[in-house]
């Protein structure tokens, strides 16, 4: 399992101390989470932090845009060069036009899942995606309560990834932690984000290690 903290969760008068520690305890990617204030009901950050973040990471970026104009975030995060770039299927009219356009800029595109988004919209998709990010809680703030139906989800996304395009990762991004981290593993899923888990541990890596099984 590839574990990326969610920096949402971190103290962000200390960030770059934050995301050297998470680094140093040996997480796989840095999972970013951008809000517009329009999409959902919260507003975080944009590329002015976002940049010196990627120069203090050591892991690869893992960028989730939660936002209304697609497009126009694709082109203000490009330039940072993360590894992966999710859009919400929800927001977008073409969403087979952008993953086009995010594959063209050298960055693996994404497609995320509200909670109540059946996983078959996204099937035709599929070839074209190197990950899907189910959400597990409704997107928008941190430290909400596992939605447990998103297991059900996983199984039946993983069922179609399998016939459509196996290498496709499945993500997971919402009240993860060892509790249930068994359970998303058996479901299928390959990488899961935590945020309040891992930044409220008093130990970063025994955290970070708890969740790759």
């Amino acid at each position: 399992m590839l574990v990326a903290p969610s920096i949402l969760s971190a103290d962000f008068g200390n960030l770059a101390r934050d995301i050297k520690a998470i680094c140093d305890a040996g997480c796989d990617l840095v999972h970013i989470d951008v809000m517009d204030g329009h999409y959902v009901p919260n507003l975080t950050i944009g590329p002015v932090v976002v940049e010196p973040v990627s120069k203090v990471a050591t892991k690869p970026l893992d960028i989730h845009l939660m936002v209304e104009n697609n497009n126009f975030f694709v082109d203000l995060f490009a330039p940072l060069k993360p590894k992966y770039l999710s859009f919400h299927i929800e927001s977008e009219k073409h969403p087979h036009r952008l993953i086009q356009k995010i594959r063209s800029l050298g960055i693996c595109p994404a497609i995320t899942l509200n909670p109540h988004t059946r996983v078959e919209d996204i099937e035709y998709l599929l070839e074209d995606l190197d990950m899907v990010l189910l959400m597990s809680v409704n997107p928008g703030f941190g430290g909400q309560k596992f939605i447990p139906t998103v297991l059900e989800k996983a199984k039946k996304l993983k069922d179609l990834i399998n016939k459509r395009n196996p290498a496709c990762l499945i993500e997971v991004d919402g009240g993860v932690s060892d509790k249930n981290i068994y359970e998303l593993k058996n479901a299928g899923v390959d990488v899961v984000v935590a945020g309040s888990y891992i930044f409220g541990s008093d130990d970063y890596t025994k955290a970070i290690k708890s969740l790759q099984i």
